[in-house]
């Protein structure tokens, strides 16, 4: 099978290669093929993958057209403005006093704004060129790009995180039982969703869990949105909504920080990309270096604000996005089916919105494609969010497929983490000077 990973240069790309040198021989990729609109930073890439060993054949492809066709499954993995514009909506947010996070708030409309048009443009290039290959979609924001993208393409893109399994896996491992054999239940959008249920051979242990002070502060969310908030949910939240819950703490904490996540990234891999073009045999040990540091600090901000201490150490060595991405091939290959959250139409899962609707949910995959399967309604406080926050996603879209200001100002204004109209006029304006 082909692969084309679009955002080849992307610097996680290596751990898409690294899971594909794990996987079962036989009946897998064959060709990684990278595309970018860097070709240095995919020719650095293309040298990490290289050094990692033996596996699929490694080619750049310079044209659009040329990396897609015959392509099997295509992964878009862009970074629209690169880590700069990440730093710039970042900055911009926090200038006006409101959280500007990559996916969240001011920062997430911001980028999608940016990035939606480009990856409309590159589903209408897939339909033109490879119509029967399989989109998953890694870029952010990851449920607004994915239901954009899916006006062109429908329900041949999907879009993935590794947030959720990241929290499944954690938990699980907080209760004494092996991630891969237990269920559960996720519901809500893309980085703003709810492990609602945990079972084991029948039992569901989240209640027990809920109730365990100590093996709550075993683990990052546990830590982070201490046990008397999650006893008082009755559930477990991403990550994510430690940005909605704690805002106050979670914005002096940017506030007083140094950098923000975009600059630290931004300054880090501009340095990594400088010396591996410099020294292109050490580019895989460069890399490894590099991503050690990246997990390290990973939603530092929110941890410290929330005291959350140090990610766990499994958490460092992957596992995450590019094992769901994997999983998600071989089910839809035919391979071996698969149960994973994913990005998908809602199709009824969330009866308060349409079918059209992105939600990430548990699905069920074989090589029809993905199944979300029934889920419990959300409560009235879930429910209230995740309809504000999709409202935001689809002003977002409009905004950025028609031009329109009006629709880019209610974006911004209706998102929870925005608190004035003034404030996100005035965000529009500084973002139309740059």
């Amino acid at each position: 099978m082909r692969l084309t990973i679009i955002g080849g240069g992307g610097f996680r790309v290596p751990l898409v290669h690294r899971a594909l040198l794990g996987a079962p021989p036989g009946g897998g990729v064959t060709e990684v093929v990278l595309h970018d609109t860097d070709p240095a930073r995919a020719a650095v890439i293309a040298a990490v993958l290289r050094q990692q060993g033996d596996g699929p054949a490694v080619t750049v492809a310079g044209e659009l057209g040329e990396a897609l066709r015959g392509a099997d499954f295509v992964f878009s993995a862009m970074r629209v403005g690169g880590t700069a514009g990440r730093a710039r909506d970042e900055r911009l947010a926090l200038a006006e006093g409101v959280l500007g996070q990559e996916t969240v708030g001011a920062g997430g409309v911001l980028y999608g704004l940016r990035t939606v048009p480009v990856a409309v443009r590159l589903a209408e290039r897939i339909r033109e060129v490879a119509p029967e290959a399989w989109v998953v979609n890694f870029t952010n924001p990851a449920g607004m790009v994915t239901e954009a993208m899916s006006g062109v393409l429908g329900p041949r893109v999907i879009g993935i995180c590794d947030s959720p399994v990241g929290l499944v896996r954690r938990a699980a491992r907080a209760v004494g039982v092996d991630p891969a054999r237990a269920e559960f239940d996720y519901l809500g959008l893309n980085h703003l969703g709810w492990l609602r249920s945990l079972t084991y051979r029948g039992r569901d242990l989240l209640p027990g869990l809920l109730a365990d002070d100590t093996a709550l502060a075993s683990f990052e969310e546990g830590r982070l949105f201490g046990a008397r908030w999650l006893r008082a949910l009755g559930a477990l939240p991403n990550e994510y909504l430690h940005y909605y819950y704690f805002r106050r703490e979670a914005l002096e904490q940017a506030w007083e920080a140094t950098e923000t996540r975009g600059e630290f990234l931004d300054r880090q891999q501009s340095a990594f990309f400088a010396r591996a073009a410099a020294e292109p045999e050490r580019a895989g040990a460069l890399w490894d270096v590099t991503r050690m540091e990246r997990e390290r600090t990973y939603l530092a901000e929110a941890r410290e604000a929330g005291g959350g201490g140090e990610r766990d150490a499994q958490d460092l060595e992957g596992g995450g996005y590019e094992q769901v991405a994997l999983d998600l091939m071989r089910a839809l290959s035919g391979e071996r089916p698969a149960r994973l959250i994913l990005n998908v139409a809602n199709a009824g899962t969330v009866t308060a919105l349409d079918d059209a609707a992105v939600v990430e949910t548990v699905c069920e995959v074989d090589a029809a494609g993905p199944r979300p399967l029934p889920a419990v309604p959300p409560g009235d406080g879930e429910l209230g969010l995740m309809l504000q926050v999709k409202a935001v996603e689809r002003a977002t879209i409009r905004a950025a497929l028609t031009g329109s200001y009006d629709a880019a100002l209610r974006a911004l204004t209706l998102h929870p983490l925005v608190d004035s109209p003034a404030v996100a006029n005035r965000l529009l304006l500084r973002r139309l000077g740059d």
